[in-house]
């Protein structure tokens, strides 16, 4: 084996999941350039506070909403179809939001050009899942999120030099036309996907309520820690930047500087850390990466402890937050995993879906809290997550034990016959 495919080979770089990337750093490219910015292209089209309030709000709800019928679409249609479909909505989204200059149109685009996003996110999934063995799972994930990041850490400059120079809303009218050419070139891409439909007939497929009830119980017990950890993350979210300008004293430029170190942190774990999973267990790793989530808003309550060393400590924090990415895609394979090979999608749809309706929630507690004390939001934050920490490590003790019993009952049982 030559030097070329050993690297394929430990990256899991199979023909269909090479289309995918190609397609995640591309369609990602064009999104990223604009995307961070509509708060503000709303802003400029007269669009009131609440409007734009509404417009995160609804964001965040579609995240949760079209996982699902995502999830089913795959399984009825196959990846190509699937994703050509996906990517084809988005573009007709991109050129609402271009040609009619309205908050309205904004809003009603949203519904459209997140599809890609928020749809897609079962079907690579289970591309993965039907591209490579168990075992190389977590470095599946790994690299998509790598290729995932790499559009984030660079376009939104390459947008703000548009909006720079031609303006808000001349500028971000202009990425839209660049989005919607590399979406339309990234469809030629995405029909070099080689698969067939799964043949699943409406009489086959689970509705939602079945598709939950096909959860095993380590699903189960992952997806409710995962829950309390998304608490732990949310409850602060919205407020991290307020509180780093407001309270510590940062600029905006040095706000870029803690993302640009998370995303930094976050990309320099992935690999390695995917690549052990698959080798040596994945629930360790899983661990890690829940610490850290719980760690991130005690590092914020530390950074204004100690004034003369603030920045200091928010980098130290923002690392956290970046390493928190060091065991998510072990969780993901192990979802995958715990999934019924044939319907992958919709099991990872349903899952996503409770999570995330779940857990939308925790902005209007954080809100609350934040009003309270930027102290308490993130005391409570940290609370909830030491919280899924242990109960997930709890739930990996229990399983281990019935895993035992499991054995020694075998083992009996072969003894008598």
């Amino acid at each position: 084996m030559n030097g070329f495919a050993r690297l394929t080979n430990f990256f899991g770089l199979k023909r269909n999941l090479v289309v995918l990337l190609i397609a995640i750093f591309v369609i990602g490219a064009g999104e990223e350039l604009w995307m961070r910015f509509v708060p503000k292209f709303l802003q400029a089209l007269g669009a009131s506070v609440f409007v734009i309030g509404l417009y995160d709000a609804v964001r965040t709800l579609l995240g949760a909403v079209y996982a699902y019928p995502g999830g089913v679409l795959v399984d009825l249609w196959g990846h190509r179809r699937a994703f050509l479909t996906f990517n084809i909505v988005s573009i007709v989204g991109y050129a609402l939001v271009l040609f009619v200059p309205h908050w309205g149109a904004v809003i009603a685009g949203m519904f459209l050009f997140l599809s890609w996003s928020c749809f897609s996110l079962p079907a690579t999934f289970s591309l993965v899942a039907a591209a490579l063995e168990a075992n190389r799972h977590s470095m599946g994930i790994g690299v998509q999120s790598v290729i995932k990041r790499l559009p984030i850490m660079i376009a939104p400059f390459f947008g703000g030099l548009l909006i720079d120079r031609f303006g808000v809303i001349g500028g971000v009218r202009i990425a839209l036309v660049i989005s919607i050419v590399l979406s339309g070139v990234t469809i030629l891409v995405q029909r070099q996907i080689r698969d067939e439909p799964k043949g699943e007939t409406a009489a086959d497929r689970l509705t939602f309520w079945q598709s939950l009830r096909e959860f095993n119980s380590p699903m189960r017990r992952l997806l409710l820690s995962d829950i309390l950890i998304r608490f732990c993350e949310r409850i602060p979210y919205a407020w991290v930047v307020i509180f780093a300008m407001d309270y510590i004293g940062v600029s905006a430029k040095e706000i870029g500087v803690l993302t640009a170190v998370e995303m930094l942190a976050a990309t320099l774990c992935i690999i390695p850390a995917s690549h052990y999973a698959d080798r040596y267990g994945r629930e360790p790793f899983v661990i890690v990466t829940f610490v850290m989530f719980t760690l991130f808003p005690i590092g914020l309550l530390i950074s204004h402890a100690f004034p003369s060393y603030s920045f200091v400590l928010l980098v130290v924090a923002f690392v956290i937050r970046g390493f928190k990415e060091f065991g998510d895609t072990s969780r993901k394979a192990l979802i995958i995993g715990y999934c019924e090979p044939a319907r992958c999608g919709q099991m990872v749809g349903a899952y996503y879906l409770v999570r995330d309706l779940i857990v939308s929630a925790a902005a209007i507690l954080g809100a609350y809290l934040w009003k309270q004390s930027a102290e308490l939001n993130f005391l409570v934050a940290a609370a909830l997550g030491i919280a899924g920490t242990i109960f997930y490590i709890k739930t990996i003790r229990d399983q281990r034990l019935e895993e035992l019993e499991d054995m020694k009952e075998e083992i009996s049982r072969r003894r008598f016959e």
